[in-house]
């Protein structure tokens, strides 16, 4: 085991799962084989490293991060608490559900740095190639180290390919959008909507990316936000100012004319039209090619490359699950590595893929989609020793905050959950989201004073009771 070497590409979230679950094995008095990370970015955490650049980094490369500056996340952090490191642990506090991006960065950095692993990754270092060795059955990974320019190779048993699949835009071409004056951008590029304010914002795309950054500009104070959809509207009951239209057919300057005949001026366009996998380090036949899915193909049990079983992926679903998942899938490709777990022949593997996918094939929506995703998280925690959670309990957390974001769009960050680990209840945020305005750590773990307004409103301030008594009348 110590003559084996292992290549980690990318130390975003998944990478991090990977580097805890073979530091887990080694704690417990396993012995593990040789692990090198490598890391474009200057700094670990994947999407959740926020930088203020878009197009290109410090180095010339594409940034990778999609994050932007506002971005709380749009789901309870109940569903995404990893089982063996929770945020009580982390925070020694409640905090609220919906955190911002500032506290969740901390919290993946938390467990991964107490674990003293920061000083094994090799940051701002670019993977160029991969090359497999039929004959040897190992990989060349050559590299370049963006700060000294220099490039090296390595080789390795195994590579572990952790770099995730929201960072290579979807781009789609519209019949006159050249001719459009306003700004137009894909939403990898988006890093804050204070610049939206008193535009008529158009949005072209209905998943999460359309739908945050819509009230986010909305919050900001945008004059209008129109949501275009390609199949159907996300339906939901949105405030004064915000709309959802069929797709756009083409442009004609500032104006834009949609499917139904519908026509809107706009100041700015973003383009939320999702992502695509791609791989610019990999041979075509070790490079996954699927759309963004919740079962891709050829990768067994979603980690296992199924043409090179020496290849590994974590993360390359579409996911609700996130944090979890990605351990779930490090614990057990750790376990394949370590030879803990047996890997099946090629027609075994196959034939398991089979009955997923055919399962996958039948679901019907997105209740189906996340019990889809609960039991596969499940079917990999059985075969390791990463904590068991309620998974029958995450799932109905997803499906309440589903029908809170219908009940209401702008106010269902300001609900609370109860930990599936711990079970502490989330304690509510000092100020509602809509009117949060500061989304730093700091100011998300204050306990701010409140104005004389605010306390008059809820009833604390004592001279709101003086004022009612000394009124005539």
């Amino acid at each position: 085991m110590s003559r084996q070497r292992i290549a980690i590409i990318g130390a975003g979230p998944s990478g991090m799962a990977a580097l805890r679950a073979f530091d887990s094995a080694q704690r417990a008095g396993a012995e593990i084989p040789e692990i090198v990370t490598y890391e474009k970015q200057d700094d670990w955490g994947g999407q959740w490293n926020f930088d203020w650049r878009s197009g290109t980094d410090r180095y010339g490369e594409s940034v990778h991060s999609s994050m932007y500056r506002n971005l709380w996340s749009n789901g309870p952090k109940e569903a995404l608490e990893f089982a063996e490191y929770t945020f009580d642990e982390h925070f020694a506090r409640p905090i609220s559900s919906y955190p911002p991006r500032a506290a969740l960065w901390d919290y993946i950095d938390g467990r991964v740095r107490k674990s003293g692993l920061k000083d094994e990754v090799q940051f701002s270092t670019a993977v160029r190639w991969v090359d497999y060795d039929r004959d040897q059955d190992n990989f060349t990974v050559t590299v370049e180290n963006l700060r000294s320019g220099t490039t090296s190779s390595s080789e390795f048993d195994r590579i572990i390919v952790a770099t995730g699949h929201f960072s290579f835009p979807n781009v789609p071409e519209f019949e006159g959008i050249e001719t459009f004056p306003g700004s137009v951008q894909h939403a990898h590029d988006f890093r804050g909507a204070e610049n939206l304010a008193d535009k008529r914002v158009l949005l072209i795309g209905a998943s999460y990316s359309a739908e945050d950054i819509g009230v986010q500009a909305y919050k900001m104070g945008a004059r209008s936000v129109t949501i275009s959809y390609r199949t159907g509207a996300m339906g939901y009951d949105w405030p004064d100012g915000m709309e959802e239209l069929p797709l756009v057919d083409h442009f004609e300057g500032g104006t834009v004319r949609f499917s139904d005949g519908d026509t809107r001026e706009f100041d700015a366009v973003i383009l939320c039209t999702g992502y695509l996998h791609k791989y610019p380090f990999l041979p075509a036949e070790l490079a996954l090619r699927s759309p963004n899915n919740i079962y891709p193909a050829d990768l067994y049990r979603g980690v296992v490359w199924q043409e090179n079983p020496g290849v590994f992926y974590l993360g390359a679903q579409d996911q609700w699950f996130t944090f979890n998942m990605f351990d779930a899938q490090a614990w057990y490709v750790r376990d394949l590595i370590l030879g803990r777990t047996p890997l099946p022949s090629a027609e075994q593997r196959a034939a398991h893929m089979r009955t997923w996918r055919d399962r996958f094939q039948e679901l019907g929506g997105d209740a189906d989609d996340v019990r889809f995703q609960a039991d596969y998280v499940r079917d990999l925690i059985d075969a390791t020793d990463y904590p068991m959670f309620d998974l029958d309990e995450v799932v109905r957390i997803f499906l309440a905050w589903k029908g809170e974001k219908y009940e209401n769009i702008l106010t269902y960050r300001d609900k609370s959950y109860r930990s599936v680990l711990t079970g502490t209840v989330a304690s509510t945020h000092h100020t509602p989201w809509l009117r949060e305005l500061d989304d730093s750590l700091e100011r998300y773990l204050s306990t701010p004073a409140k104005s004389e307004l605010e306390a008059i409103l809820d009833g604390t301030d004592p001279s709101a009771e003086r004022l009612a008594t000394d009124t005539p009348g």
